[in-house]
């Protein structure tokens, strides 16, 4: 919690707070991407896979790497490391400005803290989008005569559906998922980083306080949006694009939860569950890891 009566964040002279957070937040994506990729690919297939395709997480590791080989675990990596820099400096500017906009405090509290990220998040989903679409549709592809590139695939959807149906295909369900997950991933991070900092005595917290913190956090992401997650990739993956009509809750997102509700029951809602919470613990601890080891250079060398 905030102190009672906390001092104002001193404003920076000689430092560009912005510049920093984006390329700190470009290493720390980078990192996430590298580190999570193949149990991300599982995820992906578990939620977007045909009823009966597979048995389990396990059969599709199993399968995956039988048929397409070890590297297609990390097939549609090329996506999110190409887009990484701009969507987790976006991010992490965007929870930046966020936390100075609600607090000119430095020590926020839980809710705002839980305010700040969901603020970066709604931010954060116009770049997510079409990264994770493209990123999806390359690992749906099964290693047939008809797998495509990424740049086929980028300028199939272009052609035939344009920028709001083929480009930003899922923008809407990725932008409502975004608020409650980055609320769970930075209230989670900053909740066990204040604990660590507590328990140390310092600041300076040693690599394995980060790593946890940044755990903790990658898990309140998955919980806090698991659902809708399923429903984006289903969407994102689609032939075609969800029919028009409503507005948010009353229109496709609503109706493709409903969907996967009829097909498989409430917990299809959570199918692949276990491989995203699996994946969130190293990939989540790496990116802030990476950003804050990022940012302290940068800070220490003086070189922004």
């Amino acid at each position: 919690m905030a102190d009672e009566f906390p001092l104002p964040i001193p404003p920076s002279k000689n430092r560009n707070d912005l510049a920093i957070e984006l390329l700190s937040g470009s290493v720390g994506g980078a990192a996430q991407v590298i580190v999570g990729q193949p149990l991300d690919t599982l995820k992906t297939r578990a939620q977007t896979a045909p009823k009966g395709q597979f048995k389990n997480t396990l059969d599709i590791f199993k399968v995956t790497v039988r048929n397409e080989g070890f590297l297609a675990l990390y097939k549609g990596m090329a996506s999110p490391l190409l887009g990484v820099a701009a969507v987790n400096s976006l991010l992490f500017s965007a929870y930046g400005a966020a936390r100075r906009l609600v607090s000119p405090y430095p020590d926020l509290t839980v809710a705002q803290t839980a305010l700040a990220g969901s603020m970066a998040g709604a931010a954060n989903a116009i770049l997510a989008s079409p990264v994770e679409m493209f990123k999806i549709r390359m690992q749906g592809q099964y290693g047939g005569a008809g797998d495509k590139k990424l740049s086929a695939v980028v300028r199939d959807m272009w052609r035939e559906y344009g920028l709001r149906d083929g480009i930003m295909r899922g923008y809407w369900i990725t932008f409502v998922r975004e608020i409650p997950a980055y609320a769970g991933f930075y209230t989670g991070y900053e909740t066990t980083k204040r604990f660590w900092i507590k328990q140390q005595g310092t600041t300076d917290l040693p690599i394995w306080a980060l790593l946890s913190s940044g755990a903790v956090g990658g898990l309140g992401y998955w919980l806090a949006c698991y659902p809708l997650d399923i429903a984006k990739s289903r969407v994102q993956l689609a032939a075609a694009p969800p029919s028009r009509g409503g507005w948010l809750t009353g229109g496709y997102i609503t109706r493709e939860i409903g969907a996967i509700v009829r097909e498989g029951g409430t917990k299809a809602l959570f199918r692949g569950l276990g491989p995203s919470l699996v994946r969130a613990v190293p990939a989540a601890a790496s990116t802030f890891v990476a950003f804050e080891l990022t940012r302290d250079y940068i800070h220490e060398h003086d070189l922004l």
